[in-house]
């Protein structure tokens, strides 16, 4: 975990900030198989709301909003239906690509939205659930701009122990399940921003934490946000406000114990990092103040007091968006894919040639693809997100990087490809490996230029 910084702690952004949620709730009839094995493609029945949470930031010296969006859902599998939604509320607000942010988070237990299922059982629900979910999303932007009020973004870095590193080796070289490795240490940094309104009540908490929500798998019946459901819940009876959940680098982490059937499993584990949330709360100054050191007295020891003191919060607002071309590794063409596709028997096969079409459609028969890194400046902290599952090293060397200032780092942001491991993964064979379409050091060029573009935007 990062040590607490004096710069660090409560270095944010002060201007407008509008926060409006929204309830989006499949309906339960809806297909929303989303693991190879089982074979439950429609649930029985709903674990907690899903919820779609938005915040705008505004500044007096900025042309438009910063809009950011989380919504408790697993991945889009087409680009086209990701990019039919996004460009219907950049097209309804006159917003540029860089200014919006749509965040999943990464749920294994929602609904499909690849409307290519729509022929399946539940299917027909999916094109009426896609509309809907961008009605809401609309809806969510308008009320958040109408409401915004002048308020200050606080951040401070706490840890949370839910997350377990997820690649367990075997006995056989090179051989790596997506299990729980006791031995290997995971990424537990927690980061909490803390939104107050001019009277000092929290309006909105933001939680940016890394861990798969695969608590529950093919033995669940139930349409779940998984434990993320739990931890909002807990946190928005504390505070009187909405939480805001943005998943972080994840790619190598999840619960220790996953793929259950139990969603009190789940509620168990959102209680974890709700009261880790809670706890960070706890320990943050008031708005506005810092710790400075004030004076030596001479006691029993020769003690240094610290004592907190009024500061100005920026409110600067900066959007960039880089397209950052990765190689990708050889691969099938589309048409190959499909024959083998009508060929295969085999249902757990067939379900991963299927979604390794969807990953060949996105990206096309080319080899190499235009990955996008959205990086935003507010105030004294830094936002950076992009669609793929990158592992926890991206999110460790991307804070490390901006200190003193906050860094949160996102996954499965406006899209969804694949899976973004460390080279030095490639030699063994693991899903991570096998599923990407990247090439070896595709994580560690994405890191290198995410990092050059946060220093200039922070600059």
């Amino acid at each position: 975990m990062l040590q607490n910084h004096p710069q660090t702690d409560n270095a944010g952004f002060s201007g407008k900030i509008g926060v409006a949620q929204k309830d989006i709730t499949p309906p339960v009839e809806i297909y929303a198989k989303n693991w190879g094995a089982g074979n439950d493609g429609i649930k029985s029945g709903v674990h907690h709301p899903f919820t779609l949470t938005c915040l705008v930031f505004l500044s007096d010296v900025a042309k438009r909003p910063l809009v950011l969006i989380a919504a408790d859902l697993g991945w889009w599998n087409d680009a086209a239906d990701e990019q039919h939604f996004r460009l219907a509320l950049l097209q309804a607000f006159a917003l540029e690509e860089a200014e919006l942010m749509v965040c999943f988070s990464h749920t294994h237990s929602g609904p499909s939205l690849f409307m290519e299922n729509s022929n399946k059982p539940g299917g027909k629900w999916i094109p009426v659930y896609l509309e809907q979910l961008k009605e809401q999303a609309l809806l969510a932007i308008r009320e958040a701009l109408a409401s915004a009020v002048p308020a200050t973004l606080s951040w401070k870095y706490g840890s949370c122990g839910l997350a377990a590193n997820r690649d367990q080796p075997t006995e056989q070289p090179g051989e790596i399940l997506v299990g729980f490795d006791p031995e290997k240490k995971a990424d537990d940094t927690l980061l909490v921003g803390r939104i107050t309104d001019g009277n000092g009540a929290i309006i909105a908490t933001i939680v940016n934490y890394a861990c798969h929500p695969t608590t529950l798998a093919w033995d669940n019946h139930l349409l779940s946000p998984d434990y993320i459901g739990a931890m909002r819940k807990l946190v928005e009876e504390h505070t009187k406000g909405a939480c805001i959940f943005l998943q972080g680098a994840s790619g190598d982490l999840a619960p220790a114990e996953q793929y259950s059937g139990n969603p009190a499993l789940a509620d168990r584990y959102g209680r974890c990092l709700g009261y880790a949330v809670l706890s960070v709360l706890e320990a943050m100054l008031p708005p506005e103040t810092q710790l400075y050191f004030a004076r030596i007295v001479e006691s029993g020891a020769t003690l240094g007091v610290w004592e907190q003191r009024a500061f100005d919060v920026p409110a600067d607002l900066r959007a960039e968006l880089q397209y950052i071309e990765l190689p990708l590794k050889p691969l099938p063409t589309l048409k190959e894919i499909e024959q083998q596709w009508e060929a295969c028997d085999d249902p757990v096969l067939k379900e991963r040639l299927w979604r390794k079409r969807g990953i060949r459609k996105n990206l096309g028969d080319g080899g190499t693809a235009a990955v996008p890194l959205w990086i935003w400046r507010l105030g004294a902290c830094c936002l950076i997100g992009q669609p793929n599952e990158a592992y926890s090293w991206f999110q460790q060397e991307l804070r490390n990087a901006l200190l003193p200032y906050p860094a949160a780092v996102m996954n499965i942001v406006n899209g969804h490809t694949g899976y973004l491991p460390p080279e030095k993964l490639y030699s063994s064979n693991i899903y991570a490996v096998w599923q990407t379409p990247f090439a070896p050091g595709s994580l560690e060029q994405l890191t290198s230029r995410a990092i050059t573009a946060a220093h200039k935007i922070m600059q």
